[in-house]
């Protein structure tokens, strides 16, 4: 193989993993983007279901506090 074969052989296989290593990057970059994706997905129900678990939460307090004041007026009523 003479000088000249073995530069352009070499710029062939330089390009070659520099077209590799730049699909292989897009294709991480994109595995990354689907994941982080998913992640905020994830969050946004959490946070969501943060949400509706305060709302229940406060709107069951609400009632037992109605409950107890409605057997305290016919508690009273009894009498």
């Amino acid at each position: 193989m003479s000088y000249e074969n073995e530069i352009k052989t070499s710029e062939d296989r330089g390009t070659l993993d520099l077209t590799f290593l730049i699909e292989q990057h897009k294709k991480e970059i994109w595995e990354y983007k689907q994941k982080e994706s998913e992640w905020l997905k994830t969050q946004n129900l959490l946070e969501g279901s943060k949400k509706i678990i305060e709302e229940m939460g406060a709107k069951l307090i609400n009632q037992v506090r109605i409950i107890a004041e409605l057997e305290k007026k016919l508690a009273d009523k009894s009498k």
